[in-house]
């Protein structure tokens, strides 16, 4: 009778059959054991066939965690592989804010039931990597196990060459014994294959592209370099360029404003690639066509002061001869092939 019994149930069944609650008329009367308060817990459970999570009682009723750290981390374990589990994310999805959240992740970190790695990816951007762990002795027990394992152990070496048959003492009648083949050389490591260069970026192009106007931006293309030694460009990317600069001096903007529009602000440690990074400044900072002027109407002729041959009088005239009035009086054959000018008046 002294003995415990440590199959007995840990509370009072719930009176769940099959997962469903037996009527009224059949149900039976909690018992409950003399040591329970009546104001206790009392539990009422199903079991879970789909979408739930194991969570051990060492975090559930962790003595030393807040409630905010023990809810993160029943969170995060039910979260799948994946998922995003950053301060940001977390306080949009829950009311508590950033500061609560990234103390409650700390206090995770520091019992072992959260690790956050910093890794740099092959592109250089350095990420976070966070691994949750659902029992953090066990993994600590793991990771001293694994620290203890002497480095010869970690790194076997390679197995021993069998040691060669003793042969009996060679006699004259004997043969030689074959000669071993030479081990084999290891095949050369072949270079890893180099990226393949992106082509630059599209340029505008001008609307009418004449010779003169690609040799003037072929000029400001070469003229860079004297103004900065990092944006020397080939023949091919001066080439695949100049149309682009053509776009901005057929739209009247002087080739000195093209160079410093190219040159300004450049990255203090230089550009990578100068070709591609002018191809981007050339689409993206294109000005606008200018305003449509209206041709100007061509000034009025104005023709020189003359003397009349007859009369002596001054007159505006294309040629030398007579006034209107002498010619109107008595024209002469001269006159009458000649055509009257309209600007033909005394001052």
């Amino acid at each position: 009778m002294d003995t415990h019994d440590i199959s007995a149930p840990s509370h009072a069944p719930s009176g769940l059959l099959d997962g469903r609650r037996p009527s009224r008329a059949n149900q039976r009367p909690v018992v409950r054991p003399p040591d329970v308060h009546p104001a206790g817990i009392e539990h009422d459970n199903s079991r879970h066939t789909v979408r739930f999570t194991v969570i051990g009682n060492h975090l559930a009723q962790h003595d030393k965690l807040s409630l905010i750290a023990m809810g993160l981390g029943l969170h995060i374990q039910s979260l799948p592989t994946g998922a995003r589990v950053d301060i940001k994310t977390l306080a949009c999805r829950f009311p508590e804010g950033a500061t609560r959240i990234a103390a409650g992740l700390r206090e995770l970190e520091a019992h072992g039931y959260l690790r956050r790695l910093r890794e740099r990816t092959p592109s250089g951007r350095i990420v976070t990597r966070t691994i949750s762990c659902n029992q953090p002795a066990s993994a600590r027990h793991h990771a001293v196990a694994a620290a203890r394992v002497p480095r010869a152990q970690a790194a076997p070496a390679p197995p021993a060459a069998p040691p060669d048959t003793a042969l009996p003492a060679a006699t004259p009648d004997a043969c030689p014994a074959p000669a071993r083949p030479a081990p084999a050389r290891p095949a050369p490591a072949r270079p890893a294959p180099r990226k393949k260069r992106q082509p630059l970026p599209d340029v505008p192009q001008p609307g009418y592209s004449s010779p003169d106007l690609l040799s003037a931006a072929t000029a400001v293309l070469a003229d860079l370099r004297t103004h900065d030694p990092r944006l020397l460009l080939s023949a091919c990317d001066t080439t695949h360029l100049a149309p682009g600069v053509a776009a901005w001096l057929e739209r009247d903007v002087p080739p000195a404003a093209v160079r410093h529009a190219l040159t300004t602000d450049l990255p203090p440690d230089g550009p990578r690639r100068p070709a591609a990074l002018l191809a981007y400044r050339l689409t993206n900072q294109l000005p606008p066509p200018p305003p449509f002027r209206a041709p100007a109407a061509p000034a009025a002729v104005r023709h020189p002061l003359r003397n009349c041959d007859r009369c002596d009088r001054a007159y505006r005239g294309p040629d030398p001869g007579h006034c209107g009035d002498c010619r109107a009086a008595a024209p002469t054959a001269a006159d009458a092939r000649r055509p009257d000018p309209d600007a033909s008046t005394h001052p």
